[in-house]
């Protein structure tokens, strides 16, 4: 009962600051309500008892990406500068996008979910399992979009401090 209660508290942060991260003005304000959103889910890895995915979830998303993002706002954006607003036809188009996204994520959702019963449940992973499939090579392993990812967020950096520079 305690577990269920905490789980729909941490969903509801979850749900109330992922949109107040969109719709704030303030892009740092944003980058802050992110680092909340990020913190809430460490709080479910912590429920599920994955102690260690909840220090890197703290340390890493929460720590290190975060400054990341903070950093890269400071060099690419002067805060308080006001901007001028989007155009009705961009809204209306971003909320077009953002319901199509919405409706293909929850139709992979549906249809996979049943899979992804059968193949594995909780109890059944193990922490050298989980090292495994998230640093393997194989079929259903990560190496190769944490890598990706980590390219990606070389580029940013890169990017921002170009843009800074040209300032």
């Amino acid at each position: 009962m305690a577990q269920q209660i905490i789980f729909y508290i941490l969903a509801i942060i979850i749900s109330l600051f992922s949109i107040m991260a969109v719709t704030s003005k303030q892009i740092i304000r944003s980058a802050t309500y992110l680092l909340f959103v990020l913190i809430a889910t460490a709080g479910f890895y912590l429920l599920l008892g994955y102690n260690y995915l909840f220090a890197v979830q703290v340390a890493v998303y929460a720590g290190g990406v975060m400054v990341l993002f903070i950093f890269a706002i400071l060099l690419t954006n002067r805060p308080g500068e006001s901007h001028e607003n989007e155009l009705p036809v961009r809204r209306i188009a971003a909320g077009i996008t953002a319901v199509a996204g919405l409706a293909l994520s929850a139709h992979i959702i549906y249809w996979n979910i049943k899979k992804i019963s059968q193949i594995v449940t909780i109890s059944d992973i193990s922490p050298a399992q989980l090292g495994h499939t998230m640093l393997g090579t194989g079929k259903y392993q990560y190496l190769l979009p944490f890598e990706v990812i980590s390219i990606l967020l070389l580029a940013c950096i890169v990017g921002a401090i170009m843009i800074a520079r040209k300032r």
